[in-house]
């Protein structure tokens, strides 16, 4: 799919730059849903910007196969849903994110197309992205979630953002119920609901990206020295793709980052060390955003929901590819330990009535 030329005059146009020098394709959306593209500009306030153009199908048979078979009318308004919520954060939410996101310059939307018009990430320093990273990356990943949580942090999930998903993340329960009848695990399958209802209760909301995987990071470089070393400066990283967004436990967004940059190998004290600096930049947030919230308090209601959002997680992949790489002993383990942990919370919840 090309962007139509008329398009991309209009777009210079409206934001004063004289015309486009050229035309870079990112790539396609998912199923064939539309482009990415960047646009050099000569002109204007700024050397690029990023396009994403979409162009959605009227039904399931207009629009491309799945790979792994999930072509359905669900799945495909779902996908219709996925953009609208995009739509809404960028237009009404992205430009008030105090943890760097592409802000948005403009926003079209007429009939089954959609125009964004996006900040050029590149030009603000967040030009590299990666498929594998090392601990201290991880590490800015996880201090931006933390900013990201604490900016949107509230005690319910009545207060959240309106436009958004009213609970955020790509696999949750609600809107993937073929997932679910898929699934061969009967133990999590039977624990699905009371999963999703514990952290859906969970004393403190947030919003969460709700896809928050490594290839929706873009990273600042390393500097070098003279002779080529690397300089261990800190890295700073921005987050992109917010068709999944809504209110949530951040837990959900902590367990689906460290299931895209884990080999699993890791030991239990690296991953506590993980979470025990993500929790510590919450805390730090929190206190300079809303210093009425005890992030102590927060720290002790999330923290065992680890692996009850993992579960969730697991859930999901489980029904969805049962071969997936992410389903491991690590991964088993942590569902396993979430199940232990609800049917403990069940009994103490049944002895107090």
């Amino acid at each position: 799919m090309n962007i139509p030329e008329c398009i991309i005059e209009n777009v210079a146009q409206s934001i004063g730059a004289n015309n486009v020098v050229r035309v870079e394709p990112i790539q396609s959306l998912w199923s064939g849903y539309g482009e990415l593209v960047r646009l050099y500009l000569d002109g204007g306030e700024v050397p690029s910007v990023i396009v994403k153009y979409i162009l959605l199908p009227q039904s399931t048979a207009s629009s491309h196969a799945h790979p792994r078979g999930w072509n359905t009318s669900r799945s495909h308004q779902r996908k219709l849903d996925s953009y609208q919520v995009e739509v809404n954060w960028y237009r009404d939410y992205a430009n008030k994110c105090l943890a760097p996101v592409p802000k948005c310059l403009m926003v079209e939307q007429q009939d089954n197309e959609i125009l964004l018009v996006l900040e050029d990430l590149a030009t603000l320093g967040y030009s590299e992205v990666h498929k594998h990273i090392d601990s201290s990356a991880i590490l800015a990943c996880l201090r931006w979630l933390a900013k990201f949580h604490a900016q949107f942090m509230s005690q319910g999930l009545e207060t959240m953002p309106q436009g958004l998903w009213p609970v955020g993340t790509y696999w949750h329960l609600a809107t993937r119920p073929d997932e679910l009848a898929a699934l061969d695990d009967l133990s999590l399958k039977a624990a699905a609901k009371p999963i999703d209802t514990t952290l859906a209760c969970c004393k403190y909301q947030t919003l969460v990206h709700g896809d928050a995987k490594l290839a929706n990071f873009c990273f600042t470089p390393r500097g070098r020295d003279p002779e080529g070393g690397c300089i261990r400066q800190a890295i700073s990283v921005a987050a992109v793709d917010f068709q999944y967004v809504g209110g949530g436990c951040g837990m959900k967004d902590v367990c689906l980052l460290l299931s895209s940059v884990l080999d699993f190998n890791e030991s239990e004290s690296q991953i506590q060390a993980y979470l025990d600096e993500y929790f510590a930049a919450l805390k730090q947030f929190l206190s300079e955003y809303h210093p009425d919230i005890d992030g102590d308090d927060v720290e002790q209601h999330w923290r065992p929901l680890y692996s009850v959002a993992w579960a969730d997680f697991q859930r999901f992949v489980k029904g969805w590819c049962p071969d997936h790489w992410k389903i491991n002993p690590y991964t088993e383990q942590l569902t396993e330990t979430a199940l232990q942990w609800l049917a403990k919370q069940r009994l103490a919840n049944s002895t107090k009535s």
